[in-house]
């Protein structure tokens, strides 16, 4: 199953959403307890300041931005308790794409990962057994830029010393999977471990557990 892709340089996973699973309910519904604002109205306010986060703001300037766009009053105990929840949130893995993973490293297939994450949870990442095998780890906290500015795209490229189309790339969002594509690398919208199966076997072969 072979195919003219096979020779690729690198293979560039995001997590949150891919290596990761969603936000778990006990989670969010922990987050939502502790704000004590209607869920829809915290929720809008914890994506609307994420971007910033993740591009470098620190926990206590985007927990004070959250509680200031939810109309909330959190003292340091609450904030503390928000800011565990929901670094914890977003720790746990898929083990069908850790699998998937643990495949590409045994047949020596080189890593990385591009993630938009802030640097509580990046810090956690890099000590991540799961994120053993990858050679690189890119995080938008560091690179104060988020996917899907086509310059975090050239910069990973650069890092890795690889060419767009021998370089593949998986994302759960589409307009990060279609920002690299316009970088000319080979982008997969990822929707699930079987559908990112099919894309890696189709340009590296079987891979075990099918």
């Amino acid at each position: 199953m072979n195919s003219v892709r096979s020779g690729y340089s690198a293979v560039v996973f995001d997590f949150g959403e891919v290596l990761s699973r969603p936000q778990d309910e006990t989670h969010r519904a922990a987050m939502e307890r502790l704000a004590g604002v209607p869920a829809d109205r915290f929720w809008s306010a914890y994506w609307n300041e994420r971007r910033a986060y993740d591009a470098g703001l620190t926990a206590a300037q985007y927990w004070e931005r959250v509680a200031e766009r939810a109309g909330a009053a959190w003292d340091t105990a609450r904030i503390q308790a928000l800011w565990a929840s929901d670094v914890a949130s977003w720790l746990p893995t898929d083990p069908q794409v850790t699998a998937l993973v643990g495949a590409l490293a045994e047949r020596g297939v080189r890593l990385a990962l591009l993630s938009n994450a802030p640097s509580d949870i990046a810090g956690a990442l890099r000590h991540s057994p799961v994120l053993t095998p990858f050679a690189s780890l890119f995080f938008s906290c560091d690179l104060r830029l988020c996917k899907p500015d086509p310059a975090v795209y050239r910069h990973v490229l650069n890092e890795l010393g690889t060419e767009p189309d021998r370089t593949a790339f998986i994302d759960d969002r589409e307009e990060n999977v279609l920002a690299a594509k316009r970088e000319g690398i080979d982008a997969h919208h990822y929707v699930g471990p079987e559908d990112l199966r099919a894309f890696l076997e189709e340009r590296m072969g079987a891979l075990p557990g099918a």
